[in-house]
């Protein structure tokens, strides 16, 4: 059996295959122009929706497919840039997103731009769940064309996930690796598999750049997310170990805002003010052309920001209707522009006790991606390290973004600031396939082939137990957060909670509330704190019809007592087991499939 190691990322897939041998990046086969196969060290997590008058079924036939309705990977993403109305970009980043029904059919996004009704009349579209599973569909095939005889749904396959990922975005990157064709899958912490790939190409020289006492900090920052993590170095017994003791929030921040930046800098160079959505005023920009040129500027970010980046890329924009040639406009974006933009603006320097600034949101706004209001990722930085009070004394880059020598250097010139000693930077794998490396490294791991980093769940999870007490007008029942599943519980751990005296509602629709906390390491299996204490957060509310059986009525309290579990994928259960024995409830998020 093969170790598959997938990178779901928003920005850019990859795979990475290993076995008796180390792990080794898989080209992967994709459509790159119209009828052209080629292989490319990455997928861009892109999915074209064409009708056929816009590009021809034909010309998006894959080796183990025929004529084709949608394209994923390079061509979907240049032609993309073209079409922007047809295209789903950021998926992950909607998986994740509590505000939509992840499982419906939103995907391209039009959210208030009505003059987009009709470009996009007759196109597909999917949800976040079905885009994520047509990328993951595509990786298993093109494994399977050029391994017939090891079919992935046969191997060792694993996925990762943001570490800030909730039990909901988990449980919806599952079901779509189900979709996929992939019936066994583990899920693992993205910042942790870049943390294995380092692992995998020092080899035994990283017990040289430790050493017990060092806190390593992961600056993941990608296309659409940025997560920091936080690795300590131990001495067990002689020997070193690895903990994860610190995971930051899920921070929707990275790339994808920078391409929005650039996109706002070039229309004030035209003289055209960036609008926020709907028709574009006078001598303004329309969505669709806005659209196509985020994705131009998308292009301009990585080349200005690139090795051997030319002093200036040129921008275009096609003109609409009667004026598609004569309306086309030009703009050009310096390295200088990009650089002050992109490292001043994203990186600023600041000192170790900022903290995001917060601003007040407006009553109606639209319901797309909940962006992070500040773009400044040094402050969120310096908030996280704050949070948890460890100080790194080496840093580990991942993330496309981090590619980027200026921006690299500018975290680092902070941490020593803000630490006052030297901060080692250590070297890893390719920032674009290091995590689906280190992915396929950890399956070598987990059959003892290597170290393992500790550290189970990334936060401890509460339900909310409602309190018994007489109805008083004008007040709700006080909740408490009984703690279900403690900060790094392992997976595959089942814990039994203490003998309380809960009773489960059946037979009628009821919500049950989810906390989660990354800060209370102190909080044991069947902790009853006050939800409101500190560092506990609330998440999205569940739902669910609990059946009753024939001998119980509809709204009876049935007396039963708490288990958890952390299954192997490394998603959460909760089960509530009746006293009697006569019945047992698995509370899980609710998951649509598609139909």
């Amino acid at each position: 059996m093969r170790i598959l190691g997938i990178d779901l990322g928003t920005t850019n897939s990859a795979l990475a295959v290993a076995g008796d041998t180390p792990a080794e990046a898989v080209a992967i086969a994709q459509v790159v122009g119209p009828g052209e196969i080629a292989e490319r060290p990455t997928l861009p997590s892109f999915l074209l929706l064409p009708n056929e008058h816009e590009v021809a079924p034909a010309q998006l036939q894959l080796p183990w497919s025929g004529p084709m309705r949608y394209a994923v990977g390079t061509f979907a993403r240049e032609r993309g840039a073209e079409l922007p109305h047809r295209l789903v970009s950021s998926a992950k980043s909607w998986l994740c997103n509590p505000a939509i029904d992840r499982t419906a059919q939103v995907l391209p996004f039009r959210g208030a731009q009505r003059e987009l009704e009709a470009e996009m009349a007759g196109g597909e579209r999917v949800s976040p769940v079905n885009a994520s599973a047509r990328y993951l569909a595509h990786l298993r095939a093109a494994w399977n064309d050029t391994h017939p005889d090891e079919p992935a749904d046969e191997q060792e396959v694993l996925v990762t996930v943001p570490a800030s990922f909730d039990p909901v975005a988990r449980e919806l990157t599952v079901v779509a690796a189900r979709e996929a064709g992939f019936d066994r899958i583990t899920l693992l912490e993205e910042p942790q598999a870049a943390f294995y790939a380092y692992l995998a190409a020092r080899g035994d020289a990283w017990r040289k750049d430790l050493a017990p006492g060092d806190v390593v900090l992961v600056c993941d920052v990608g296309g659409g997310t940025t997560d920091f993590s936080l690795i300590e170095v131990a001495d067990d017994g002689g020997t070193l170990s690895l903990e994860r003791i610190a995971v930051g929030d899920h921070i929707l921040l990275g790339g994808d805002n920078m391409d929005l930046a650039l996109a706002a800098m070039v229309q004030q160079q035209l003289g055209k003010e960036p609008s926020g959505a709907g028709a574009a005023g006078p001598g303004g920009l329309d969505a669709m052309q806005q659209r196509a040129l985020v994705h131009a500027c998308r292009r301009a970010k990585e080349t200005l920001l690139g090795d051997a980046a030319p002093k200036s890329v040129p921008v275009t924009i096609l003109g609409r209707g009667s004026k598609l040639i004569g309306g086309t406009l030009k703009a050009e974006v310096t390295r200088e522009q990009a650089e002050a933009m992109l490292v001043d603006g994203f990186f600023p320097k600041v000192a170790a006790d900022a903290k995001p600034e917060r601003r007040r949101a407006g009553g109606l706004r639209e319901m797309g991606l909940p962006y992070a209001h500040d773009p400044a990722m040094t402050r969120h930085l310096a908030e996280f390290l704050g949070r948890f009070g460890k100080m790194p004394n080496a840093v580990l880059f991942n993330g496309g973004v981090m590619k980027a020598d200026k921006l690299r250097a500018r975290i680092v010139e902070l941490l020593r600031a803000w630490a006052g000693r030297e901060v080692k930077v250590l070297g890893g794998a390719d920032l674009d396939l290091a995590v689906a490396l280190g992915a396929a490294h950890y399956g070598r791991v987990r059959h003892g082939k290597g170290i393992r980093i500790r550290g189970g769940t990334a936060r401890a999870y509460y339900i909310g137990i409602e309190s018994a007490m007489p109805a008083i007008p004008g007040f709700q029942p006080p909740v408490k957060a009984l703690c279900v599943a403690p900060q790094g519980l392992e997976e595959g751990s089942t814990v039994e909670l203490p003998d309380d005296e809960l009773g489960l509602v059946v037979g009628e629709t009821t919500m049950f509330r989810f906390f989660a906390a990354a800060t209370r390491k102190d909080d044991g299996a069947g902790a009853l704190v006050d939800a409101g204490a500190q560092g506990i957060v609330e998440l999205d509310p569940v739902e669910k019809l609990v059946a009753a059986d024939g001998e119980r009525k509809p709204g009876e309290l049935v007396p039963v007592k708490l288990e958890s579990r952390v299954t192997e994928v490394g998603t959460l259960e909760l089960w509530c087991v009746a006293r009697d024995g006569r019945g047992r409830w698995k509370l899980e998020y609710s998951v649509r499939e598609r139909e």
